[in-house]
């Protein structure tokens, strides 16, 4: 098969785009003929008529050298098992690209905002991926005059960039853990410091386990991805460095799971929660851990696990900034709430409220028994 190039543009458009949404002619079509199941019903989603989509099917075949959809009279139209394999790979790569679309999106605003108001305040975040933040930084730029330069990364990897100079303000995420954690505090008490860092409330959110709707497996909770369970479900994980991926280092652990025990744990991984969906949802994995938002973008089932706060932090230096005041604004607004509304697993909690790390965080005193056999945790870049 010949190869075909691909070629990427971008517009400055009235309104701002929410999320990291690419749109594709193509893929608006093989997935309207994917979720109707007839040309003509597939026509009417896009708002073009039978013979319009008839034509560019025949187009993209003929640019494609391949067939896309198989159809006969009486009969659903269904996606060649090309044309599935096209659209489930595009899906995965998209997901897994939304960080780093989401980032270059934010970089051009930035340069947008700067050539048309160069008063307007900018602020650099480096955070763990959250379908949240996108729409805190909406809120900001169209309420408040703050344009956020949003840029996701690891938790580990956000508090080593705010460490490090390179962001004003880091994101990361962390259950409650009254009983203390080792995987956390060897993680990430380097990197923050009590009367050094203040903590910003943002929103709580659920962490769970997202599941393939038929939910083959009758997964129900942890304990059903051990191989003792006899379930043998493939599991998708996150990178190492991520605060998922602490998240279930320390809730196997604490459930006394062998991470070795669970398939695919140590297996290849992802980079966001919409990655790991897209996975899950594509057939690669049966199940993995995420969000509820990133669940049912992708139609998956979700069991919920643990809540969390999602918290800002920064240099305490840094908290009469203009920006970061404009940010704790915007998140002590009433739009916020109105903000995650919509999206499931969220709500928002202590928003805007400086809070210490001792105060927020009760495993902060947590001591790590020595072990001399220990290995460091990994806290590499992903």
């Amino acid at each position: 098969m010949k190869a075909r190039g691909v070629h990427l543009q971008y517009s400055f458009e009235p309104e701002g785009q929410r999320g990291a949404a690419l749109h594709n002619p193509l893929f608006d079509l093989l997935s309207a003929v994917h979720e109707h199941g007839s040309i003509q019903h597939a026509a009417k989603s896009l708002g073009a008529s039978y013979r319009h989509i008839w034509g560019a099917l025949k187009r993209w075949e003929e640019t494609l050298g391949e067939p896309l959809v198989t159809w006969a009279q009486g009969q659903p139209a269904r996606l060649t098992p090309f044309a599935d394999r096209l659209l489930w790979a595009e899906k995965r790569a998209r997901a897994r690209l939304t960080p780093h679309i989401e980032a270059l999106r934010a970089e051009l605003e930035r340069v947008l905002a700067e050539a048309l108001d160069g008063s307007q305040h900018v602020l650099t975040i480096f955070a763990s991926h959250d379908l949240a933040l996108p729409r805190l930084r909406d809120l900001a730029s169209g309420a408040h005059g703050l344009h956020i330069e949003l840029r996701f990364a690891g938790s580990v990897d956000a508090l080593a960039a705010l460490a490090q100079g390179r962001c004003l303000v880091a994101g990361f995420h962390v259950p409650a853990l009254p009983g203390g954690s080792p995987q956390f505090a060897a993680a990430m008490k380097p990197l923050l410091k009590p009367g050094v860092h203040k903590l910003i409330g943002c929103v709580r959110r659920t962490q769970g386990l997202m599941v393939r709707p038929d939910n083959p497996h009758r997964l129900r909770g942890l304990p059903d991805l051990a191989a003792a369970s006899g379930r043998e479900a493939r599991f998708i994980n996150r990178q190492p460095g991520s605060g998922t991926r602490l998240l279930m280092d320390h809730l196997l652990a604490e459930q006394g799971i062998n991470p070795a025990d669970v398939r695919g744990y140590d297996g290849p991984t992802e980079d966001s929660h919409l990655a790991v969906a897209a996975a899950v949802a594509s057939g690669l994995g049966d199940v993995g851990p995420g969000i509820e938002a990133a669940a049912q973008q992708f139609g998956l089932h979700f069991i919920p696990l643990i809540a969390e706060d999602y918290f800002l932090v920064c240099l305490k230096d840094a908290l009469e900034h203009p920006a970061v005041l404009k940010l704790r604004a915007a998140l002590e607004s009433a739009a916020w709430p109105e903000a995650l509304a919509n999206l499931p697993g969220y709500a928002p909690d202590r928003s805007g409220e400086v809070l210490s790390l001792t105060q927020a965080l009760p495993w902060w005193h947590f001591r790590v028994a020595k072990n001399p056999a220990a290995k460091p945790a990994d806290t590499k870049a992903p």
